[in-house]
């Protein structure tokens, strides 16, 4: 048997010559522990529902929703609410409110109609049509009254304005 020096030194530099191809197709170990998982979480979308809200009228009971708006979120927040209503302009009744709300992706205005709950941003203070009246810039709809607001355009003075359910998805306050 013949003995190639060449051959042998050539074998030798063969496992560190893997080692290095093996590190190189497999990447850096450290780098890959900061590539993000692939992986994403299955998340059912929230869907806000409307705040139901009533409103107390010396003996009558006048329901009604909110949107699940910024505004909408603001004003439930400040409820239970005593304020006393006074006629503006013969088309809505009007009251001060303690603080100012939100107006975060609110249109510019709104065009309410008959029940609508509102928020004229300018005054701070809080609107409930009981007539048609057209478009008013600065105007922030907060929800509507359901049924008959026949007894709030005959009314100037104090009710209490109460939250009936939290606006989440089943269930109630």
């Amino acid at each position: 048997m013949r003995f190639d020096a060449g051959k042998i030194a050539r074998c030798r530099s063969l496992p560190l010559f893997a080692i290095v191809l093996l590190v190189v197709a497999c990447g850096n170990p450290a780098s890959s522990a900061s590539v993000p998982s692939q992986q994403t979480s299955q998340q059912e979308p929230v869907v806000e529902q409307p705040i139901t809200i009533q409103i107390l009228v010396d003996r009558h009971v006048v329901t009604g929703e909110l949107e699940p708006s910024a505004a909408g979120r603001d004003f439930a927040a400040l409820l239970p609410l005593e304020v006393t209503l006074r006629d503006h302009n013969r088309t809505e009744k009007i009251a001060d409110l303690p603080q100012r709300l939100s107006i975060e992706g609110a249109a510019d205005g709104a065009d309410p109609v008959i029940g609508d709950i509102a928020y004229y941003a300018p005054w701070g203070n809080l609107a409930i049509y009981y007539r048609d009246f057209g478009y008013s810039p600065g105007l922030v709809r907060l929800g509507h009254l359901n049924g008959n607001t026949a007894v709030l355009a005959q009314h100037d003075g104090p009710v209490r304005i109460e939250r009936l359910s939290s606006g989440a998805k089943g269930t109630n306050r």
